[in-house]
């Protein structure tokens, strides 16, 4: 993974703003934010865990930070990090994190929504938080975010955070909910290319291509430009078959309305577990026409960022669990959990173990946490 010339995290997060009254200003805010996320790295989950690991961690914190006054309380971290502006804060963030690593590279990038279950706050009636992710799928790393109050608001979600990404050469998968002519065209004008999944939120279009693939099927795909790719998989009593095919130039009425449209595609899946069966089929939109075996990783890689980032957010951070409703803090501690998670993603020389162990293993070990802070 190529590296760029690197910067500091100080340097990285100098032009973040402080939300503060200069007089009440008894901690430095970079103070603050390095030990926000040494405290989540190593397993905080909230700012009264963050107060206790830096109290453990004072003498080690002090080699590095300045603390005039100390360790500031948990109060502290709650009121700063409800106040900072969370766009700025992700994108001081991202910042960073390209001066460690090199993160598309012209590979798949995969955009999907999540919900913070318990950020509502029932007095302020204010919604739970949904957070639009762009999650680079083979190096594991956050590559932008936009926050959205609803998740039927991802349709408008989603342009807002193309603006934001280095597309050219990208193979961008969206689930269902992102299939609009506006995302489409978003994307192949920044020099990427998309594979959209279709369902009932585009009912003629789907339609369209479910025909024709009927009457591929039935003429056994004569005459057609395609490619085809099988995959079994049999774990634990359960066998699961997937074929895919993309096509290329199919016509159909619908086409010409989707900017950069050049092959659609589709998937069969079989199912059996403990010898039932379920099937399901998935119809797809591309503008880049390839092999089966490339359209089946797409698909099938889409889903990484179901595992590799929700799925993992819940499980080794416990964001579902989370309370913490205060205004830009929900939003604010997800920055932080997703980055310190792309941070422990990257690290495999010293620990090969899963993420949750790795946060143990940070809160034990500082010159491991280092490591990982370091890109090392």
């Amino acid at each position: 993974m190529a590296r760029r010339t690197r910067k500091s995290i100080v340097e990285c997060f100098a032009d973040l703003p402080d939300p503060r009254v200069e007089r009440t200003r008894q901690h430095k805010l970079i103070d603050l934010v390095v030990i926000a996320i040494c405290g989540v790295i190593s397993g905080a989950e909230h700012w009264t865990e963050i107060e206790e690991y830096a109290e453990i961690k004072e003498e080690w914190l002090r080699t590095f930070l300045e603390l005039p006054n100390g360790i500031p309380s948990h109060d502290t971290f709650s009121r700063v990090f409800a106040r900072l502006d969370p766009d700025v804060f992700c994108q001081c963030f991202l910042d960073w994190m390209r001066t460690l690593y090199e993160a598309t590279g012209g590979k798949a990038v995969a955009i999907d929504g999540k919900t913070l279950r318990r950020s509502y706050d029932k007095e302020d009636g204010k919604a739970a938080l949904h957070m639009v992710h762009a999650w680079a799928v083979d190096n594991h790393l956050l590559l932008g975010q936009v926050a959205t109050d609803e998740k039927s608001n991802e349709i408008t979600a989603i342009p807002e955070l193309l603006k934001v990404l280095d597309l050219k050469g990208c193979l961008v998968t969206i689930d269902a909910m992102g299939c609009q002519r506006k995302i489409a065209r978003a994307i192949t004008k920044k020099g990427g290319d998309y594979v959209l999944g279709l369902k009932g939120n585009q009912t003629r279009l789907k339609a369209e291509v479910g025909r024709f693939f009927d009457c591929a099927e039935g003429d056994e795909f004569a005459h057609l430009d395609f490619r085809y790719h099988k995959t079994v998989e049999k774990d634990h009593g359960r066998i699961e078959t997937r074929e895919y095919w993309i096509v290329a130039e199919a016509s159909f009425e619908a086409k010409e309305e989707w900017g950069g449209l050049r092959a659609v595609g589709m998937v069969k899946s079989e199912r059996i577990v403990a010898g039932v069966p379920s099937r399901d089929t998935r119809y797809y939109i591309c503008s880049r026409m390839m092999p089966g075996e490339a359209f089946a990783k797409a698909v099938r890689g889409h889903w990484g960022i179901e595992n590799g980032l929700h799925w993992m957010l819940d499980v080794a951070f416990r964001e579902d669990e989370s309370r913490i409703r205060k205004a830009n803090g929900p939003q604010n501690f997800g920055v932080l959990r997703r980055f310190a998670l792309s941070l422990l993603k990257q690290e495999k020389a010293i620990c090969r173990l899963g993420v949750k162990s790795k946060r143990k293993r940070c809160g034990w070990d500082n010159s491991y946490l280092l490591s990982v802070l370091l890109g090392n």
